[in-house]
C-alpha cells in the first residue's frame, strides 16, 4: 500500500471516530484516491489516466477512451477492434425492455428521454440479471458496465423517437458509437464532419472529476448494489439543473439576445442585476475552460453567422465584465459551445443533455467498477440542529 493511500486510510479512521466539519457541498474535500482522472480547475486542465483529456478528444476514438477508462489503457488497433466488435454487439435491447419502452415514453412525455433512462435502466438491468457488483468477480462487473453502456444510446434514442410518435431505430453494429448514436436517432447515417464533432463532444465529457452524478454513482457502487442501480442513481443526479441541462439553456441566451446589436445592453443588464448567464462560469475551473476552448475550434470548423455571434457574445461578455466586476473572470463552459456543436449537428435540444449522458456512462462506469474494488461503504455522519429531543417523562 502507498503512503497516500496508507495517510488516506488513517485520515478515514480517525474521521470514522471523532466527525470532522467539512464544507458545505463537500467543496475541496478529497473523499478517496482514484486512478480515472483529475480536474486541475486552477490551471484549466483535466486528464483521463495519465492523458490529457482535449488531446484525446482531438486525436482518439470513442471506443479507444472507453477502453482507455474501463480497462486501464489505450489499445493499439488490433485490441481496438475487438473491443468495437464486442460492444457494439451488445446495442440491442431485451425483448422485455424493448416492448416496455412506449409505456415508459409516454408516461415521461413532459419529462423527456432522461427521465425515461431511469426506468429503463433498472428495466435492463432486470432483463440481463445484472448482480450486485458486491457478490460479482472484477470480470463479471466489467461485462456488466460494458452491456450497460452499450445500450445506453439505444434506449434513448428509442425513448425519444417514441416520445416524437416516431418508431425507434435499431442499432447497427458495423457503425461506430458516436455515429451509431446519430443514425439511431435520425434514422439517417451521418456525415463524417458531424459524426466527429459529436464524437470529439462525448470523448471531452466522459469523465470530470467527482461532480454530483459521478459521485452518486460511487456511493450507490459501495453499497454494493448492481451496475444499473449505480447508473440509474447516476442519471437521477443529473437530471438536477444544477447538474445537468446546460446546454440547451445557452442556447436560449444566444436566443434571448438576438441580434449582435443587442448584446451589450442584454449583458450589462443582466451583469449589474447579479443574474447568472448560462454558459459562463464554473465550479472547478478558475480559468477557461479547456472543453470550450477545443469546442469552439469544433464550432468554427463549421463556420456560419450562428458560431460569430456565439463568439461575439464570449467576447463581449468577458470584456464587460471586466469592465463592471473588475477582478472577477468568468469565461465560457463547456455548455455553451456544446449547445453550439449539436445544434450544428441537427441534434434538438431536447437531446443535449440525454447526449452529454450518452457520453459520461463510460466515465460513471469506470467509477463503478473503481469503487467496486473497496469494500468499505461511504456513509457521512451529520450534525443534527433540530430541537432537543424530548426526554420521557418519569
Amino acid at each position: 500500500m502507498s503512503v497516500n493511500r496508507t495517510a488516506h486510510r488513517a485520515v478515514t479512521d480517525r474521521a470514522a471516530a471523532a466527525p470532522v466539519d467539512v464544507p458545505r457541498g463537500l467543496a475541496g474535500v478529497v473523499v478517496t484516491d482514484t486512478e480515472i482522472g483529475e480536474v486541475r480547475g486552477a490551471e484549466g486542465f483535466y486528464h483521463y489516466r495519465q492523458y490529457p483529456a482535449v488531446q484525446l478528444a482531438e486525436t482518439r476514438r470513442f471506443e479507444e477512451v472507453w477502453h482507455l477508462l474501463v480497462d486501464g489503457e489505450l489499445p493499439d488497433a488490433r485490441r481496438a477492434a475487438a473491443f468495437t466488435a464486442e460492444t457494439a454487439a451488445l446495442r440491442g435491447l431485451p425483448d422485455e425492455v424493448r416492448s416496455a419502452l412506449p409505456a415508459v415514453a409516454a408516461a415521461g412525455a413532459r419529462s423527456g428521454p432522461l427521465a425515461g433512462l431511469r426506468t429503463a435502466l433498472s428495466l435492463l438491468g432486470a432483463a440481463r440479471g445484472f448482480r450486485p457488483v458486491y457478490d460479482l468477480d472484477a470480470g463479471h462487473r466489467r461485462e456488466d458496465t460494458l452491456a450497460a453502456v452499450a445500450a445506453v444510446p439505444t434506449l434513448l434514442t428509442a425513448l425519444y423517437r417514441l416520445g416524437q410518435g416516431l418508431e425507434p431505430v435499431e442499432p447497427r453494429e458495423d457503425l461506430p458509437y458516436a455515429a451509431n448514436y446519430l443514425y439511431m436517432l435520425t434514422g439517417t447515417v451521418p456525415d463524417a464532419r458531424r459524426t466527429r464533432a459529436v464524437e470529439q463532444y462525448l470523448i471531452s465529457t466522459v469523465d470530470h472529476g467527482f461532480n454530483a452524478s459521478t459521485f452518486t454513482a460511487r456511493v450507490i457502487a459501495s453499497t454494493g448494489a448492481d451496475v444499473a442501480a449505480c447508473l440509474a442513481g447516476a442519471v437521477a443526479a443529473l437530471s438536477g439543473p444544477l447538474h445537468g441541462g446546460a446546454p440547451s439553456r445557452a442556447l436560449d441566451t444566444l436566443d434571448a439576445i438576438g441580434t449582435p446589436d443587442r448584446i451589450d445592453p442584454w449583458i450589462r443588464e443582466r451583469v449589474l442585476a447579479g443574474e447568472r448567464i448560462m454558459g459562463f462560469g464554473h465550479a472547478v475551473y478558475r480559468t477557461e475552460d479547456p472543453r470550450s476552448r477545443m469546442l469552439r475550434e469544433v464550432a468554427r470548423g463549421f463556420g456560419g453567422p450562428r458560431v460569430e455571434f456565439a463568439v461575439e457574445v464570449e467576447r463581449r461578455v468577458e470584456a464587460i465584465l471586466a469592465e463592471l466586476k473588475p477582478g472577477r473572470e468568468l469565461h465560457t463552459n463547456v455548455e455553451f459551445y456544446a449547445g453550439v456543436v449539436m445544434e450544428l449537428c441537427g441534434l434538438p435540444r431536447e437531446m443535449f443533455t440525454p447526449t452529454f449522458a450518452a457520453g459520461r456512462v463510460v466515465g460513471w462506469s469506470a467509477h463503478i467498477l473503481e469503487q467496486a474494488r473497496d469494500s468499505k461503504i461511504i456513509r457521512p455522519a451529520a450534525r443534527y440542529t433540530g430541537p432537543e429531543p424530548v426526554t420521557a417523562a418519569r
